[in-house]
This record gives C-alpha cells, sequence and structure tokens, in this order.
C-alpha cells in the first residue's frame, strides 16, 4: 500500500521507502487520483510510480502527471530521468510499445460557420482517406525496403522531400521532424516487415482524427502565436509508430531482461527491465526507439496530407497549417539541473508531454517568446485543449499527455453501449466516421478522467498554461 502525503492540493508525495532512491511525486487534485473503485480492479499506477524511483541513477523525484493510470512498467504519465554519467539506465517500460506516440494540430481557413454546409461532405472524404484499424493499409505504399529505411532514418524531412507536405511544417515539429541518431540496423527484420506497410494509418484504440473549432481563447497572447482563434476549424491526429514501434519495444524487453544480470541490476517489476544508458543495449534500444521516432513523425505528416486532400476535395479550401506535432512516449538525452549542477539525463516521458518554456533555444522562432505548444486530447466527444510550456516548469518540463483512462476497456464495454454513445454524439452535432461500437464503447468518455480537470491541476501545479479550448465537430475512429 502506497502512502501519500498531501503538499498542495495539486501535488502529493511518496516518501522513499526501501529500495527507492527518490521520492514519488504525484501531481493530482484529490478526484483525480487513482482510485480502484471507479474501475472495479486495483489501479496499480502509484505502486508503479515507487517502482520506478528504485532504477539504477533516478534523479531528483519518480514524477506522475494528473492524467496518470496503470502502465506497463512504468504508470502512463509517467516522468523520469537518471542520471547518464552515475550509471543512468534507460527503460522500454518508460517509453512504452507506441514509441513517439503523439499529437499533431493543423488549423484550416475555415470558421466554424463556414464549414457546417460541407460538414458532412468533409467527414465522408476523411472516411475514405485515412486508413485504420488493425491491419495493414497506409496513405504511402511504400515501394522499397531502402524507402523505409530512409523513413526511420531521416523521419518527416523524408516524406516532405518526396512531395508529402511542406516544407514550413518541419518548424513545427518537435526535433524538426526527426530524432537524431536514429540507427535503424537495431531495428529487427519483425519490426521492418510489422511497419513497412503501415506508413500512413491511423491503428485503433484511442487513436483518431478528429475534427475540431477553437470554443474557448484562454490566453490571446499566446493563442495568437499559435495561430487559434475562436471559432477557427482545426485537425487534430493522434498516432503513433504502430507495429513497427511495437515490435521494437517487445524485443529489447526480452533483450534487457537477459542482460539486466551482467549490470547487476535488479528491479522490483521485470516489466522495468533496463540497462545503463551507455551500454552496448542501451545505445542500440535509443538508436532503435529514435528510428521508431521518425516513423511515427512520417506518420503523422502522412495523415496531415491526407487531411489536407479531404479539405481540399470537400471544402474547395484545404489550406490547412501545422501548429505543432509532439511525442508524448519518448526518452530523450537533456540537461539539466540536479542538485545545483547541470547533469545530462536521460529523460523517459511516457503517457507524458515535453513542454519546453519560453525562450528555450530548441524552439521554433514564432514560438520563443511564449513556450513550446502542449497539445492534451479529451476523451471523445469533451474536447482537447492546447497549453503552453512555463518558465520553471515542473518534472524535467513536463505536462500531461490527455484525459488519462479510469476504466479498462474491458470494463468499458460491460458499462457503455457503443449504438448509444453514436447516437448521442450525433445528437451533439459530432459526426461518427469508421467506428464499431464495438470501438466506440472502449472509447466512451466515462471510460476517462475528466480532461478540464487535468488540465487544471497542470495550470494549477505550474507545468504548464491554458492557451485554449478546442469543441470537436466530427471523429473518424479506428
Amino acid at each position: 500500500m502506497v502512502e501519500l502525503k498531501e503538499e498542495t492540493p495539486y501535488r502529493w508525495r511518496i516518501e522513499p521507502e526501501t529500495g527507492m532512491h527518490v521520492p514519488g511525486i504525484v501531481y493530482a487534485s484529490r478526484a483525480l487520483l487513482p482510485d480502484s473503485g471507479k474501475s472495479g480492479a486495483a489501479d496499480q499506477s502509484l505502486v508503479q510510480v515507487a517502482n520506478v524511483a528504485t532504477l539504477p541513477g533516478v534523479v531528483t523525484a519518480s514524477y506522475a502527471m494528473p492524467d496518470v493510470h496503470w502502465g506497463y512498467g512504468f504508470p502512463i504519465g509517467g516522468v523520469a530521468a537518471t542520471d547518464i554519467g552515475r550509471g543512468g539506465v534507460v527503460s522500454p517500460g518508460g517509453v512504452g510499445f507506441d514509441i513517439s506516440c503523439g499529437v499533431r494540430l493543423l488549423a484550416s481557413e475555415l470558421t466554424d460557420d463556414e464549414l457546417r454546409p460541407a460538414l458532412p461532405a468533409l467527414m465522408d472524404a476523411l472516411d475514405r482517406a485515412i486508413p485504420r484499424g488493425m491491419g495493414k493499409g497506409a496513405v504511402w505504399k511504400l515501394a522499397r525496403s531502402s524507402e523505409l529505411e530512409e523513413v526511420l532514418l531521416r523521419g518527416a524531412g523524408y516524406a516532405v522531400e518526396r512531395g508529402h507536405g511542406e516544407q514550413g511544417d518541419l518548424d513545427h515539429c518537435e526535433d524538426r521532424g526527426a530524432v537524431a541518431d536514429a540507427d535503424p540496423d537495431q531495428v529487427s527484420p519483425r519490426a521492418r516487415e510489422r511497419g513497412l506497410q503501415q506508413v500512413g494509418s491511423l491503428g485503433s484504440g484511442n487513436h483518431f482524427l478528429e475534427v475540431e473549432t477553437v470554443e474557448t481563447v484562454y490566453d490571446e497572447k499566446i493563442a495568437e502565436a499559435y495561430g487559434l482563434w475562436p471559432g477557427r476549424v482545426c485537425v487534430m491526429i493522434h498516432s503513433g509508430s504502430r507495429g513497427l514501434g511495437h515490435q521494437i519495444c517487445t524485443d529489447f524487453v526480452r533483450l534487457m531482461e537477459k542482460a539486466m544480470p551482467r549490470y547487476g541490476i535488479a528491479v522490483p517489476d521485470r516489466q522495468l527491465a533496463c540497462v545503463p544508458v551507455e551500454s552496448p543495449e542501451g545505445r542500440d534500444y535509443l538508436g532503435a526507439m529514435a528510428a521508431a521516432a521518425n516513423y511515427s513523425r512520417v506518420n503523422r505528416q502522412l495523415l496531415g496530407e491526407a487531411a489536407r486532400r479531404a479539405f481540399r476535395d470537400a471544402t474547395k479550401r484545404g489550406r490547412l497549417e501545422l501548429v505543432y506535432d509532439v511525442s508524448h512516449n519518448l526518452a530523450k538525452i537533456e540537461t539539466h539541473p540536479v542538485d545545483g549542477r547541470e547533469r545530462r539525463l536521460c529523460v523517459h516521458r511516457k503517457g507524458a508531454t515535453r513542454a519546453l518554456p519560453p525562450g528555450h533555444a530548441e524552439l521554433a522562432p514564432d514560438h520563443a517568446a511564449v513556450g513550446q505548444p502542449v497539445l492534451v486530447p479529451g476523451s471523445m466527444g469533451t474536447g482537447s485543449y492546447v497549453l503552453a510550456g512555463v518558465p520553471n516548469g515542473g518534472a524535467f518540463y513536463s505536462a500531461c499527455h490527455g484525459a488519462g483512462r479510469q476504466m479498462s476497456r474491458h470494463q468499458a464495454l460491460k458499462h457503455v453501449r457503443g449504438q448509444n454513445l453514436a447516437a448521442s454524439l450525433e445528437a451533439a452535432g459530432i459526426a461518427v466516421r469508421g467506428a464499431s461500437r464495438r470501438g466506440l464503447a472502449e472509447e466512451a468518455p466515462d471510460a476517462y478522467k475528466d480532461v478540464d480537470s487535468v488540465v487544471e491541476v497542470c495550470e494549477h501545479a505550474g507545468l504548464a498554461r491554458t492557451v485554449a479550448k478546442l469543441r470537436p465537430v466530427g471523429v473518424v475512429k479506428g
């Protein structure tokens, strides 16, 4: 049983106990704390926060964002950094199976009123244009394995070079669309096979493409810098590295489980399998992870291009400007102060979004004065948020990544009928395309925490600033 100490109404502490090198810090209101009574089964995410605090080289704290819930190894919504120079480790469980899963937000020329007459035609066009589901199907059908090699190595820049997008898109992508030090040689043949025919596909589960309109602006200066104003129509895309990323995680969890004894590492949960960052296995994982991240950036780039074509066909006004594209499942090598000294860290963010502050060197020029956009999709039909990174942001400049589940998919199926949910969404003016009734029930709003409350905690805890809320008008699901 994990004991929590309330430090503020939005921050809780798990004191270090046997094996923990640092405390656990949970950003949450009392209502958002993981509660087994809501899910019908014990949520072990707080135990996972404590377990992460035992990893070799971990510094400062093991953090949980307000959307935290039970995951594989790390909780989803977990953030932890290890000191590379002091034997710090990298753990695939701290990144997740869907490596570099993330969110892309584009803004159109249209207002909500202008879109309404064309919305049915647009949703039909998106339904045709967006490959989705568990199987194969992709916007970009790669003809040769050498093309996949370029995707893994060069990311979104290669897609733009091949005509899939605009050069300006790269300015508003995290890492300009490509993670450095990708090593495609560390991607297994099975992972390549799974990824070859899925470049530009949505997937299933909680992945989606949503047509939205800016409902409320909370910070006019930052919203103007991001190109957001009330009534502006936007497109939000949530997808990741598909089967390729999943296979890479599977491969390296197995490899690290076998390698840990050689480094004298023992962990309280086998799902936290890890090795030192500077070990051969650690370097190989980071190279494969970066390749999967580049695949993910290309995937969302292609989905964004498909949305542009659908807008052009249905509305005759296809201009969609990229606001930002950011991952929320990644480990990055970053420099942060620890005990008064700058240290080189491996920062794991799993179900957490990097939230760089104003003035950070990695920001695009038009974001430099206001901070990085943080994209926070809500549960289906409830709206999404755009936040901004703030000075002195906590948890190594990290924020939430969504609403966060409070029911498993199995439990949601027991509580929600997909047919009823589809009818209620349509009655609320939200057009739905492509979702099975089962898929709708699994992703029902009741299965998730209240995104308004999650964002409120981020704001009050000093993790990010609220910029705008977006209201859904149409959704394409796997």
